[in-house]
């Protein structure tokens, strides 16, 4: 039993720590693609949450201030992204691939403008309410944890049980269909959008006001897209998202154990990544897209 909990609970309770920038980015991804919007720009979202809850933090002192930007950053990023490909019928892969470049580049031009340091932000107010409890595995996870579980469980029944998610669901099948029944075709994917925008940039928060206080330079590394992955092998289902994004988790954490353990640091770090190409080549190819992602209602 002590072998158990030296080994398998930290490495479990990595597992979930990891796990949730994932399903708050992989959840919001899954309202993009319902509304019909492909969410290739997680990645983006991700970065410019984690960067304005650092600014935000930082002017303000507060980590609850810090967190309002992450979610608005994350929104005007995603808000961008629904302008090219609603408004402007942009080719959605181009869109996505293209804001994650640009929030590169933007976040390390305001770094140096703001702090005079293109790595590494100061340290900020953090997010660090810590939850008590009988389990260890609880005992370690910040209080998102629990509005990371309230965020699925919300998700889910948005989106399956109530009339929003009905017509969002029908708007990313048939945007013609829907547009012919009447319903607001730009305005419901406008929102599937932006609320992938508000999930992701929590997601971001998480990673810079909960695990490090500070923003560093690439810090999401290619996060949003595996969130992209976890989104397509969950089926676009908040509740199948959580155990995909624990596989993930899982592989990030075991990376983080094995380092030190005299196995090349680049074989361990490319664990979470490898996944993610042997999800993509082997797990979705049965997973289908709404039939309405990337089409218009003029289509």
């Amino acid at each position: 039993m002590s072998v158990v909990f030296t080994y398998l609970i930290p490495i479990l309770s990595s597992t979930i720590y990891m796990a949730t920038p994932l399903i708050f980015a992989a959840v919001g991804g899954a309202f993009s693609v319902r509304g019909g919007v492909m969410a290739l720009g997680l990645e983006s979202m991700l970065m410019s949450g984690a960067f304005c809850g650092v600014v935000g933090s930082y002017y303000s002192n507060s980590a609850f201030v810090g967190l309002i930007c992450a979610i608005l950053g994350g929104m005007l990023i995603a808000l961008f992204h629904g302008i090219l490909c609603i408004r402007y019928r942009v080719n959605q892969v181009i869109s996505g691939v293209g804001l994650n470049l640009l929030a590169t580049a933007v976040t390390t031009l305001l770094m140096q403008v703001i702090w005079g340091n293109k790595g590494t932000s100061e340290m900020v107010a953090s997010i660090d309410t810590q939850l008590g409890g009988p389990i260890p595995i609880v005992n370690v996870q910040s209080v998102n944890f629990i509005v990371m579980i309230l965020m699925v469980a919300v998700g889910w029944v948005v989106l399956f049980k109530t009339c929003y998610g009905l017509r969002l669901r029908m708007v990313g099948e048939n945007p013609k269909a829907a547009n012919a029944k009447g319903l607001r075709v730009h305005g419901l994917k406008y929102s599937g959008v932006l609320i992938c925008g508000a999930l992701a940039g929590y997601g971001g928060a998480f990673l810079s006001l909960d695990q490090l206080n500070m923003f560093v330079r690439g810090m999401t590394a290619g996060r949003g897209y595996i969130a992209v992955a976890i989104a397509i092998l969950g089926r676009y289902n908040p509740v199948y998202i959580v155990p995909c994004a624990l596989l993930f988790g899982f592989c990030d954490a075991v990376q983080i154990y094995l380092q030190g353990q005299g196995i090349p640091p680049q074989l361990i770090q490319m664990l979470p990544y490898v996944a993610t190409l042997f999800v993509l080549a082997f797990g979705v190819r049965h997973i289908k897209p709404p039939e309405g992602v990337g089409k218009h209602e003029t289509d």
